[in-house]
C-alpha cells in the first residue's frame, strides 16, 4: 500500500491490499473456521477467554479478535494456541468444508465479489459446545453410553415434518 492507501497498481488496475479478507473487508471464512476451532477446543476444555489470553501473554480482547476471525493468527501463534489448548496444529484446519478452503487468499486475489455465507458450524453452537461438556461430565460410562443412545433414537424422531 503507498501513503495514500491506494494500493499497487497492477496493469491500470489500481487494487487495495487485502491482508486475506475478503473484497467486502469481511474476514477471511478461513480465519473465521480457525478461530471458530480455537473457541471449541477453549470452550471444550472449560478455560476462559482471559485464561487463554493469559497463557499466551495476550488481552481477552485479542482472543475475541482470533475467534472471531477479525485478527488472523499468525503462525507462531497457531504453534502457541496448539501447545495451550493441547491439539495439534492440524486440529484447526479439520472439518472445514469445500467453500471454505476455496475462500484461501491466493484464492481471493483476483475475487471481486465475497465468498457466500458458510452456516455456523453445529459444533461452534454454544448449545452443542454445552452439551459436550454436560455430555462427559457423566462418570458413569453405562449411563453416558445410554444417554448417547438416547439422543441418536431422538435425532430422527424429531427432524420428521
Amino acid at each position: 500500500m503507498t501513503k495514500t492507501g491506494i494500493g499497487k497498481s497492477t496493469g491500470g488496475v489500481s487494487r487495495r491490499a487485502s491482508r486475506g479478507r475478503t473484497p467486502s473487508g469481511k474476514p477471511n471464512p478461513i480465519d473465521v473456521h480457525v478461530g471458530s476451532r480455537v473457541r471449541l477446543r477453549r470452550t471444550l476444555l472449560g478455560m476462559s477467554q482471559e485464561h487463554l489470553g493469559e497463557a499466551l501473554g495476550l488481552t481477552f480482547q485479542q482472543v475475541q479478535k482470533y475467534e472471531r476471525g477479525a485478527n488472523r493468527i499468525s503462525a507462531s501463534r497457531l504453534f502457541d494456541l496448539a501447545r495451550v489448548l493441547d491439539v495439534p496444529v492440524t486440529f484447526f484446519y479439520e472439518e472445514m468444508d469445500e467453500e471454505t478452503m476455496a475462500a484461501s487468499p491466493r484464492h481471493m486475489v483476483r475475487a471481486t465479489v465475497d465468498p457466500p455465507d458458510a452456516a455456523e458450524a453445529l459444533m461452534a453452537q454454544r448449545e452443542t459446545l454445552e452439551l459436550v461438556r454436560a455430555y462427559y461430565r457423566i462418570v458413569d460410562p453405562e449411563v453416558r453410553k445410554q444417554v448417547h443412545e438416547l439422543a441418536k433414537a431422538l435425532g430422527p424422531v424429531l427432524t420428521k415434518p
